[in-house]
């Protein structure tokens, strides 16, 4: 078993499953199990200035061994997974030699990973593949990030003749849930641009992101008896519905797809006398986001033409924005990355990711952070799978990363 799946195998098994409303930070203080192995782990490899802070990021440095000056790289990934499914008692389990048939991912319950319904499977047809046995998530997305940069520093640390710079590597807690770079300390990080491990298929080079924000309603209605409801009652459910029936159909995520944007309807909630509505919002171009939050603000006006003045109460915050805006003035970070690639035999497939990353965030802190693949699938589920022969591959993009920059002026940002 190589190490980096070695290393992916024991990640996976920690649950890590963050929260949202949590009023800690991180907001699940299971997330430290991990971050605790990590450092020690770190510590094992002679990396220096192993930090866990009290917020829960884990931090090292691994020393240039060349003597001329170089850029210092960051290697970032997210620690916790996916609300969205459990996280406890991962089991994962080896697919060799993969043949392109269904996979039983457990028995008892019927449950199989078909191509049929998820048709990638094909192109891994010979290769290992890591599941589920159905009833967790595997949680790939992101400590396949994780293991693929331990696995890279491990590299390094052992390999003295690969040349490389300064390396800061970092993990972070609560990026599921939107918080995972809150207390990121960017000037005490010290990279002078950095890659997130947080993708999905061989290739992927992502540097454009959704722009993000939060709507929260609050939606105050007016309780009657309904034998004595005729011109008094104000139901707040009804009031939700036809708040929700003012925004375009087609602006709904499973009508959209690639650079389409979409305003989600994630929770709805409450009784005749109150309700409330959380959404997030979504658009690469920031225009179209701007547009989409007009739209939500000019139904809540009409709704209180409507109804009365304060039936609806909206709250709207931004969450983050564009990466692409920070990365582009800085075109020799992707040319590194693509530089990696091909010298792998790995060909960039640029997308832009309907999603976010801390790369986003951090981009906008100072920091440029594109974003790299890790060779996971069906992220948040689980049907998630991992490629072993990718996850490889993308450790290998960090240990040749770190080798060309060597090479680069540290001023060429």
């Amino acid at each position: 078993m190589t190490d980096v799946l070695e290393r992916f195998l024991r990640y996976v098994k920690i649950d890590t499953q963050s929260t949202y409303h949590s009023k800690t930070y991180p907001s699940t203080l299971k997330q430290l199990d991990l971050a605790r192995l990590l450092a020690d782990e770190l510590r094992v490899l002679n990396l220096t200035d192993v930090k866990l802070d009290e917020y829960g990021y884990v931090t090292a440095t691994l020393p240039s061994n060349v003597d001329h000056p170089t850029p210092t790289i960051g290697f970032i990934a997210h620690m916790d997974t996916s609300p969205a499914a459990s996280g406890t008692d991962v089991r994962p389990r080896l697919v060799e030699n993969y043949d392109g048939s269904d996979i039983v991912l457990n028995e008892e319950q019927d449950i199989l990973l078909r191509p049929s319904l998820y048709p990638e499977l094909s192109k891994h047809i010979g290769e290992t593949l890591v599941v589920t046995d159905g009833t967790t998530l595997l949680g790939a997305d992101d400590k396949a990030g994780v293991a693929a940069i331990m696995s890279a520093m491990a590299t390094l640390t052992a390999h003295s003749e690969i040349p490389h710079g300064k390396v800061r590597v970092g993990f972070t807690p609560d990026e599921e849930v939107g918080a995972g770079v809150d207390h990121f300390d960017v000037a005490a990080f010290g990279a002078d641009f950095a890659f997130t491990m947080d993708g999905g298929p061989v290739g992927e080079l992502a540097y454009e992101n959704f722009n993000a924000a939060g709507a929260e309603l609050i939606i105050h209605g007016k309780s009657f008896h309904p034998g004595d409801a005729k011109g008094k009652l104000v139901n707040a459910l009804q009031v939700a519905i036809d708040f929700h029936n003012l925004l375009p159909v087609f602006d709904r995520p499973e009508h959209t797809e690639k650079r389409e944007g979409f305003i989600h309807l994630v929770s709805l909630g409450g009784e005749a006398e109150e309700a409330r509505m959380e959404y997030i919002i979504r658009d690469h171009d920031r225009g179209l986001f701007e547009e989409k939050k007009t739209l939500m603000s000019q139904a809540a006006e009409y709704i209180n033409q409507r109804f009365g003045a304060g039936t609806i109460e909206l709250h709207l915050k931004d969450q983050y924005y564009n990466m692409l805006e920070k990365v582009a003035p800085h075109p020799e970070i992707l040319d590194l990355a693509r530089s990696a690639y091909r010298s792998l035999g790995v060909e960039p497939v640029e997308v832009a990711v309907r999603g976010g990353t801390d790369g986003s965030r951090l981009s906008f802190m100072g920091l440029p952070t594109p974003n790299l693949f890790t060779g996971g699938y069906n992220y948040h589920g689980r049907f998630e799978y991992l490629s072993v022969e990718e996850l490889k591959l993308a450790s290998q993009v960090v240990v040749e990363i770190a080798r060309l920059a060597a090479n680069m002026s540290p001023t060429s940002r």
